[in-house]
This record gives structure tokens, sequence and C-alpha cells, in this order.
């Protein structure tokens, strides 16, 4: 039996939980709002599993032999705008997303950004119009096809297919559920599994049992487990041996990425982690620090600007991040790899998109406010979870895997003076005396308490051409002596010797790297 775990993401009360509960007929500790503050305000507040299993397809038969059956486990996630970090962290587990609609109501803002949401994990999606019940009978066929239409014509200006199965339901009622059950078969792939890799998995929920010892239940996202392995729990810093596991209340004797399962570890206090990550020993440390390839999300209508602060999901693990945005310089190598040798310029603002231009290779170091636990390459999810939960508008600004983490907790020291990235910088003067047709004497470049002498080497431009190096500073204030190895052209010469000083400007480029002060200046 393989497992596949299907996500039920939507705006809320578009009937997700009620679907949960049509499509299954297995249960865990976790499901159908149990939880009895969902009860109290009758929607979901926490991510709920429950499964069902059937035989498999023929398809998945052809191509894998020894699967007899699936079981499909159901990741019910809240839709209430708050929970907005939730839905990210039950969004990463999944392998098919079912997109919620309530038939009524059509496309709301969470339905939008659960698409955001699906579009950049890459998730393959199935729509599920919910509650078509509610419609009135004589109208309901052209109701649905003026939104089925309304649908497809969203998914054109998204990476989703637009011919992507819509499935028009009635959880409540029963109405047509067989028909989607065989639509996510036929949709049915073999997921790809990295069962070789490093043990881990997204815990989301952790309980106690009298006399057994506490649960953590969760998904593995990489690797195998089996019982008697020993596993580290790195948000208390301490190893466990795996006592049991369980598959939906089935005991089993090892589980593998894909898997929803529920490992049984003594020693370990519940309260001291309600969601975080289990992992082989030694696999996971803190990264403070890691740079990512920026993958803006155009619904996204706000600026993003460096030494700005944005919430940062990895997991089921929200983080506050500041941001540094930086690009590629022109004519360096296009690629999407980080290298700490190439150069890179400061970005202060990225505009909000209006089209989806072919943009520079864009780039953010992200500085942890709290360091968080992730593999390299792991996909990280920025958004602006502060802007007010009713708005209308998309939270999620940018995406991108790591492709760059520091361990080190003295970051600023060890690893950020490697970054070369650097802010573009001129400074104008003008010539104030003419010495000879190789040397003048150039003010305003610098201010009064300006350090001069670091700047002497450094190459000027006169805005006429000229190219010459400054040789050394000039008097107690802000002026310098600029020599022109080449001499000044004769047009020049005169135009100065005429004491028009004012019609040539001195123009000093240089750059200043932002991390590094002992390589601060540079041409």
């Amino acid at each position: 039996m393989i497992n596949i775990n299907i996500g039920l993401l939507g705006h809320v009360d578009s009937g997700k939980t009620t679907l949960a509960r049509a499509l299954s007929t297995i249960a865990s500790t976790a499901a159908f709002d149990k939880n009895p503050q969902s009860k109290e305000r009758g929607i979901t507040l926490d991510l709920g599993f429950s499964a069902v299993v059937v035989e498999a397809p023929v398809g998945l038969k052809d191509a894998a032999p020894d699967v007899e059956q699936v079981q499909f486990t159901f990741v019910d996630c809240p839709g209430h705008a708050s929970l907005i970090r939730t839905i990210i962290g039950g969004a990463q587990i999944i392998d098919l997303m079912l997109l919620i609609i309530d038939a009524q109501k059509g496309i709301q803002t969470q339905t939008a950004e659960c698409i955001v949401i699906g579009e950049l994990l890459k998730r393959k999606l199935l729509i599920v119009v919910n509650k078509i019940d509610l419609l009135e009978e004589s109208t309901r066929t052209v109701q649905l096809q003026k939104l089925n239409s309304k649908l497809r014509k969203t998914l054109e200006q998204t990476t989703f297919d637009h011919q992507s199965s819509i499935i028009n339901i009635s959880a409540l009622e029963g109405i047509n559920i067989e028909a989607l059950l065989d639509n996510i078969l036929q949709q049915l792939e073999l997921p790809k599994r990295n069962k070789g890799a490093p043990f881990i998995m997204y815990t989301d929920h952790c309980f106690s049992i009298k006399g057994q010892g506490t649960i953590c239940t969760g998904t593995i996202i990489q690797g195998s487990i089996a019982v008697n392995d020993l596993i580290e729990i790195p948000a208390i810093k301490a190893q466990r041996k795996v006592k049991s596991i369980q598959m939906f209340h089935r005991p089993v004797l090892e589980a593998a990425m894909g898997d929803r399962v529920g490992i049984c570890v003594t020693q370990f206090n519940a309260k001291q982690m309600e969601r975080g990550i289990l992992t082989k020993i030694g696999y996971l440390h803190r990264i403070y620090a890691a740079c990512i390839r920026v993958n803006r999300i155009r619904f996204y209508k706000f600026a993003i600007r460096s030494k700005s602060k944005l919430h940062i999901t990895i997991g089921h693990e929200t983080v506050i991040a500041n941001i540094t945005i930086f690009k590629g310089v022109k004519n360096s190598p296009s690629t999407d790899i980080f290298d700490l040798n190439t150069e890179y310029e400061f970005v202060e603002e990225l505009e909000p998109l209006t089209s989806m231009p072919h943009e520079d290779l864009v780039y953010a170091l992200l500085e942890f406010q709290t360091p968080i636990l992730a593999n390299l390459n792991a996909t990280l999810i920025a958004a602006k979870l502060d802007l007010d939960a009713q708005t209308s508008c998309c939270r999620l600004a940018f995406w991108g895997p790591m492709l760059w983490t520091t361990h080190s907790n003295n970051y600023t020291m060890d690893a950020l003076p490697m970054f070369k990235v650097f802010k573009p910088k001129l400074r104008q003067g003008y010539i104030q005396r003419l010495l000879n047709k190789n040397a003048v004497i150039v003010e305003n470049l610098f201010t009064k308490q300006g350090n001069r002498d670091i700047y002497v080497g450094k190459v000027v431009e006169l805005s006429t051409g000229e190219r010459g190096v400054i040789e050394s500073t000039f008097g107690q204030k802000s002026k310098v002596k600029v020599n022109f190895p080449d001499g000044l052209k004769d047009e020049t010469f005169n135009e100065l010797k005429s004491g028009r000083f004012g019609s040539v400007q001195v123009l000093l480029k240089f750059k200043k790297y932002i991390f590094n002060k002992q390589m601060s200046l540079a041409q």
C-alpha cells in the first residue's frame, strides 16, 4: 500500500471539513475539527487528517506492480485568513490539491491565496465546486456552467492547466462524491519518494498517552524510519528511540517519505513541542541566515524593500526575517546558482509587478530573528502576514529554494563579509584650479569632515571624457589633486584656461560593499 496526501484548501466555510468526512473512512486523532475551539467557533483552526483505502487503479499497478492498495490521506487545511501560515504548512506536505469553492460565492480572497500556494509548490490541482444543493434546482445547471467557465478563465492566468478537472458536488448531501473519488484516481500518478535520504518528519501534533509515552504525529517528507531507530528532537536538543509507529491506528514496523504516521517515544513532554520537526541524528542544524532566488508572486501588490521584515514559512514553522535584496550585475553569468565569488548589486526596492515581465536574477538575504531548521534547497515562502486578515489583497510576496545558508550565530562577522553586494556610488565635483595640462585641483567631491585619504589612487572621469587619478589630498579641507596621465584634451584645457571651470564636471564612481568595511570601496 502506498500513501498519497491530498490537501483540501479553500476559503473559510467552503465545506472542506464536511468533504473530508464524506470522503474518509478512517479518522485520526486530529480530524473533523475535534479541537474544542474549532467546535465552539464552527471553523477549522488546525490541520485535520483522515483517510480512505482504495484498490490501486490499473495504471498505477502497471507502473508499480507491487502496489495493491492506495491510502488517500486527506489534509483538511483551515480557510480563515488569520491561519494562512497553517495553510502553507499543510500545503507543503501534499501530493495533490483539491481546491474547494463555494458554489454560491465563487472565488474569494483565500481561494486566490490557495491557488498561489499550489502554483509555487507545483502541486497538481483538482477543483471541487461544493454546496451545489444550495443552488436553485431550476437554474442550477446554468449557474454551474457559468461558474465553471469563469474558473477556467481564472486558471488561464496561472501555471495550472485550464483544462484541469472541475467536479460539482455537495459534500453534505453526498452528491457526486463517488465521481470525485473516481476523478482523483484518474489523476493519480506515482509520487517520487526520496526514501534513501536522511529522515525528516514535519510534526503537527504531540500528545501523551499514560503508560506508553508521547505520540508525535506528522508526515515524513524525506527518508524512512523504523521501530527502535534513534531520532533527534531538535526543539529540545535530545535523542530518543522510536518505541512504536502507527499509521491511522494500524501498527507498522517502518514508514517512509509521504506516510502520515504517529511515532511513539518515551521521556518526552508533549508540551515541549506542539509543532516541529523530527530528524535523523545530527542531520539538521539551526540556520541563522539564508540566501534564496526570489520568485515573485504577481498578485502581491506592494513594493518589497530591503531592510524590511517579512514572515518566512518553512514546513510548519513561521519566523520573521530581515530582508536584503540584490541582483546580478550586467554581463555577469546568468545562472540560478548563488556564488560568493560573484558581485551583486544592492536593490533598495522592488516595485509591485504589473505584469509578468522577464526579470533580472534577484536574490534575497534572509536574516532570521529566530533560527530555523531546514535542509538546503528547502522552499521558503515570504509573506506580509501583519496585513489586515480581512484585506482582499494577496499577502504572499515571493518564494524560493535556499541556495546558501549559515549555521553560525555570529554570521554577521563570520559569513556576511564574504558577500560581494555593493551599492553603486557617484560623487560629483568641479575643477577649482588648473595647474597644467596634466593636473588640476578638484573641489566638492568630498565633505570637509570626510576622509579623503581612502580615495587616493581612485579613478575619476571628466564630463568631457578624460580619465584621471586622485594623486593626493590638497589643503586642509575638501580638495584633492587629480593627475591625467594622457593629459587633457585641447578643447578641455582651453575651456579651463579661460576660467570656465563650471562647464566641466568631475565624476567619481565607485562601489561601496555593504557587508565588508575592509573592501568597502572599489572601482
